[in-house]
């Protein structure tokens, strides 16, 4: 399904009176009040982000939140794909003279794009067929009778005799009734019902089963569980379907659906053999197997795998897109001195110091501790020294290659330092050479080759993870399952909400942000954000919100959609650190005044309000919001901001752990407990870095004493969770968690 990139409307293919019942339907699938689904359709049509939508027009909506939106706008967007389709067919069909009044009603009735298809199939102009070479020859009639099955008396060649024409191919009597066998078989495979049916069945009693292609190799042995497997279509994991498409694209198994028995041939022997009596039963019955083999099976196959892939995809795109936002929003560690390292064995570790801004104050450093060189000394004393000047407070190293080698050289240095004693991070690095090499990494660091910017990368990860991560190809990222194999546009366009919800709902400093971060804001797309940073260094900081209206290019629209999701720290205008929106300053400030708050002055609010929510009910919120001219939604938001100005919404989420001594494979043994942080959450377990070399795995099973239908009904990426060690595997660098600690 598609639907609009951002600030795109919603394509209008339906009329009016079938847009007004697009929209009824899909507020009622969703239970929503058509009025609101109706005036939110009004503002996305009218090109307002979701963002925008859920936070400042939520008297408008009813209060929808982006999910809601997200959902009505693709069943919207799906309904009038599907009214434009029905009135394309309805055209064509109309134009070759064929629509009845009973085709007219099933194609008004079809509520999916697959049920319209099914119905235009007959009508649709078909390459040459076995069918349309027989209908040349002039033998469509014989086929008529063999269908009617009215003949009692003779045998099928007596008539088909008169249809034999050498001129045209028909030679015998048989190559007639052949040839009017594959006009029924033809006009069998394009019946709506028979198709609605027999997917039905597949859907409900179809087997995967899959076996090694003939002369395919699996060296590695990947999919050794699917050399000889069978399990129910509708029972079947959506990651086991991915990996089968995988070991089936790769040419490693052969993959098909399977229907035990001859319920297929029952199905179409109830709808097409009327009258057993007939000459032509055999005939008939000969047609219905040719369809079933040659065209409806094959065919459906493909639609019923098609689907339960889409489906597979779908959920595999919406785990990642759930562990993608989780990854965005880890808390920051601001105000710190970070000194990043980026492991690295024959070139050494590259290594990088950034102060509380993330500005680098320490470039072009390598040490080269490991092996070929084993500078453990030299490695150690500048280490030091850097910790010492930069009053180094954390140090974050990348998880890849040496970097656990590269963890036991920062516990002993830290060990080495006066106390207050900085710790350690192990941050994730997935990503961070694609940034490193990319135009964007170049266009901040010009005078620095890709290695060195990487670890900057790893150490502003830690600072704030969301700006640093917008930099990045979220697929590249490494929190996904099988993010090559699902279609590529739809994980693409659900990773872009992603990351604009997660970047509106945190908000963006305005003065500090770069590009990458403000492409992302509501309203903003690459080419303003070039132009506000642009004016920020031409003209300095921005003194307040209203400085954005004379950043070119940056129209009215603009600015009403993307101005509250952009904060100014220590300005003249305290509510621009805040997410109000500029349109509701007035009412702010008479709610200050009301409450003897004066915000310029230091004054503050905190106090006064929660001192008025405590005494405020619903009536009294309500009239509050009548007398300033505001919505109540909008009112709760203006008290929440103004409780907490500045506010970051990531302050409450769990902060990574830090650590100071380190903690080996070797020393890991059964029934230890241990804390450690959820790295990726797939659809069979969770995997925890626990302080070691490789991630441990907990197993689905091994989650809760309960039943557990997604590992993400418990844990999310960054969650940090207690442990218990069940299994070490040194050689095959495998270790088994459990989250049953008592």
């Amino acid at each position: 399904m598609t639907q609009p990139k951002k600030n795109e409307a919603t394509p209008a293919t339906a009329v009016p009176e079938d847009d007004n019942r697009i929209i009824r339907q899909a507020a009622a699938s969703l239970s929503l009040s058509p009025a609101s689904a109706t005036r939110a359709l009004e503002l996305l049509d009218g090109g307002a982000t979701i963002p925008f939508i859920a936070r400042y027009r939520k008297e408008v909506t009813g209060n929808m939140d982006e999910e809601q939106l997200r959902q009505l706008q693709k069943l919207v967007v799906y309904g009038r794909q599907l009214a434009g389709r029905k009135a394309e067919v309805r055209e064509v069909i109309e134009g070759q003279g064929k629509l009845t009044r009973e085709l007219a009603a099933s194609l008004e009735k079809a509520a999916t794009l697959q049920e319209v298809e099914d119905l235009y199939l007959p009508y649709r102009p078909k390459r040459r067929t076995r069918a349309s070479i027989a209908r040349e020859k002039g033998l469509e009639p014989l086929a008529d009778l063999l269908l009617a099955q009215k003949t009692y008396q003779g045998k099928p060649a007596e008539y088909a005799r008169k249809f034999i024409n050498a001129a045209k191919g028909v030679e015998t009597a048989e190559d007639a009734l052949a040839g009017a066998r594959d006009i029924l078989a033809e006009r069998f495979s394009e019946d709506a019902e028979l198709r609605r049916r027999l997917r039905d069945l597949l859907r409900r009693q179809g087997l995967i089963q899959s076996t090694l292609a003939k002369g395919a190799r699996d060296e590695a042995r990947k999919f050794e569980q699917y050399y000889d497997y069978r399990e129910p279509l509708n029972r079947l994991p959506p990651h086991r379907t991915l990996a089968l498409n995988r070991g089936d694209k790769e040419g490693v198994l052969s993959v098909k659906i399977v229907l035990e028995g001859n319920q297929a041939e029952q199905i179409a022997t109830r709808l097409y053999l009327t009258d057993s009596r007939s000459i032509f039963k055999d005939e008939v019955t000969a047609a219905i197997e040719d369809s079933l083999k040659r065209l409806v099976l094959p065919s459906l196959e493909n639609e019923v795998r098609a689907e339960q892939t889409e489906a597979a995809e779908k959920h595999a795109t919406r785990i990642f897109a759930a562990n993608l936002r989780q990854l965005l929003l880890q808390p920051p560690i601001q105000g710190k001195v970070v000194l990043g390292i980026d492991p690295g064995f024959r070139t050494g570790c590259k290594v990088a110091v950034i102060d509380q801004t993330g500005k680098p104050v320490a470039v072009n450093l390598t040490i080269y501790p490991h092996e070929p060189r084993n500078d453990w000394a030299g490695s150690k004393k500048l280490l030091l020294d850097l910790i010492a000047r930069y009053r180094v407070e954390i140090l974050a190293i990348g998880n890849g290659t040496a970097s656990r080698e590269t963890e036991t050289l920062a516990a002993e240095v830290i060990a080495a330092c006066p106390t207050p004693r900085p710790a350690y991070v192990m941050v994730s690095e997935a990503g961070a050479s694609v940034y490193s090499a990319s135009e964007l990494a170049r266009q901040e660091f010009p005078d620095l080759d890709a290695t060195q910017r990487g670890n900057i990368s790893i150490a502003r990860r830690l600072q704030d993870p969301l700006a640093e991560l917008v930099k990045i190809d979220p697929k590249s990222i490494g929190v996904g399952l099988y993010q090559h194999d699902v279609d590529q546009k739809n994980l693409e366009e659900t990773l872009d909400e992603v990351v604009e919800s997660c970047v509106n709902f945190v908000g963006v400093d305005l003065n500090t942000a770069s590009v990458a971060l403000l492409r992302h804001v509501s309203g903003i797309n690459s080419r303003v954000a070039g132009a506000v940073v642009a004016y920020r260094e031409k003209n300095g900081a921005f003194r307040n919100r209203g400085d954005l209206r004379k950043v070119a290019g940056l129209g009215d629209k603009t600015f009403e959609q993307a101005a509250g999701f952009l904060k100014i720290r220590g300005g003249p205008e305290p509510l621009d650190n805040t997410a109000i929106h500029p349109e509701s300053y007035p009412a702010a400030r008479s709610l200050l005044k009301s409450l003897n708050v004066d915000l310029a002055k230091g004054s503050p609010a905190t106090t006064a309000i929660r001192d008025f929510r405590q005494t405020a009910n619903d009536t009294r919120l309500g009239e509050l919001a009548q007398r300033l001219g505001v919505g109540v939604p909008t009112l709760k938001d203006i008290l929440d901001n103004l409780e907490k100005p500045g506010r970051d919404p990531r302050e409450n989420l769990p902060a990574p752990i830090l650590r100071q001594d380190v903690l080996k494979m070797e020393d890991l043994a059964p029934g230890m407990i241990l804390k450690g942080t959820v790295r990726n959450v797939v659809d069979f377990g969770v995997f925890v870095d626990i302080g070691v070399k490789q991630d441990g795995l907990v197993h689905i099973t091994e989650m809760s004493d309960r039943y557990v239908k997604h590992p993400l009904e418990l844990v999310s990426v960054g969650d940090i969770i207690e442990v218990k060690v069940l299994q070490v595997e040194g050689k095959r660098g495998r270790i088994s968690l459990s989250m049953k600690v008592n």
